[in-house]
C-alpha cells in the first residue's frame, strides 16, 4: 500500500516540525528564543557530535545515554524506533550482538521496518550496555532507571534536555536522524551506492522525502560550479 507509506512520511514531517516548535523554546543568556515554525531540526557537525558525546559521558547514565545518541546519529532511528527496538532486533542466531539492526514494522512508523548495517561504534555501545543490564531477547534495548522500557516521548524529552544543557539551538530528537541521512547521502557514491540506498536505510517511501532531509554543503556547491 504505497499510499499508506507516503501518508506516514507526511505525518513524520509534520511531527518533526511540531517537535521543533514545542520542545525548543529554550533559555540562552536568560532570554527565551524559539525555533521558527516550519524549520527542520538542525543537523549536527562533527564538532557538535563530539560535544554531545563528551556531555553524555558525564551524565547519570553515560553508557545508556551514549547508546541512545548513537542509535540516532549512526543508525538514523526515529525517537519511536529508539524506544521500541528490542534485543532480538540487534542480535544474531547465537544471541550475540549481530551485524545489523533488523527493525520490525511494529517498532517503526507505519511499514518502514528495515535492515540497517551496524556501525562499529554503535555495535560497541550495544555490547557495553548489554553488560550493564540483564536483557531478555524480547526486552527493550532502552530502559529507564525504574522501568524495563521507555516511550517515544521520553526519548524526545531526553534529546531536548541534552541539547538545552549544551546550548544547541534548533536541535531535536530528529537532528541525529537528519545528520545520518545527510552524511550517508554525501558519501554513498564513494561506495558505489545511490540515493535509493539512503532512502532504504532511512525507511522513506519516496526519494522526495529523503531529499528533504539532506542538508546542503556550500563548499561542495562552490567546487562543483568550478567543474561545470
Amino acid at each position: 500500500m504505497p499510499c499508506i507509506g507516503i501518508l506516514n512520511d507526511i505525518i513524520e514531517q509534520a511531527c518533526t516540525i511540531a517537535c521543533d516548535w514545542v520542545w525548543f523554546c529554550i533559555l540562552i543568556n536568560g532570554q527565551e528564543q524559539t525555533v521558527s515554525l516550519g524549520k527542520q531540526a538542525k543537523p549536527l557537525s562533527k564538532g557538535q557530535i563530539e560535544a554531545v558525546l563528551g556531555y553524555l559521558a558525564k551524565t547519570r547514565h553515560p553508557i545508556r545515554n551514549r547508546l541512545i545518541f548513537l542509535l540516532s546519529i549512526k543508525a538514523g532511528l526515529r525517537a519511536r524506533e529508539i524506544a521500541f527496538i528490542t534485543w532480538r532486533m540487534v542480535t544474531d542466531a547465537q544471541g550475540e550482538i549481530g551485524q545489523a539492526v533488523v527493525l520490525q514494522d511494529h517498532a517503526s512508523k507505519g511499514r518502514s521496518g528495515r535492515i540497517i548495517p551496524l556501525n562499529e561504534e554503535l555495535r560497541r555501545a550495544l555490547v557495553d550496555w548489554r553488560q550493564v543490564i540483564a536483557p531478555t531477547p524480547d526486552g527493550r534495548v532502552v530502559r529507564t532507571e525504574r522501568l524495563d522500557q521507555t516511550s517515544p516521548q521520553v526519548i524526545v524529552n531526553m534529546f531536548a534536555r541534552w541539547y538545552e544543557h549544551i546550548g544547541f539551538n534548533g536541535c531535536s530528537s530528529h537532528s541525529g536522524r537528519r545528520t545520518f541521512i545527510t552524511n550517508a547521502a554525501r558519501k554513498i557514491s564513494l561506495v558505489g551506492g545511490s540515493l535509493r540506498d539512503v532512502q532504504m536505510l532511512a525507511g522513506h517511501s519516496s526519494l522526495r522525502v529523503t531529499q528533504r532531509y539532506i542538508d546542503g554543503e556550500e563548499d561542495a556547491q562552490r567546487k562543483i560550479v568550478e567543474l561545470v
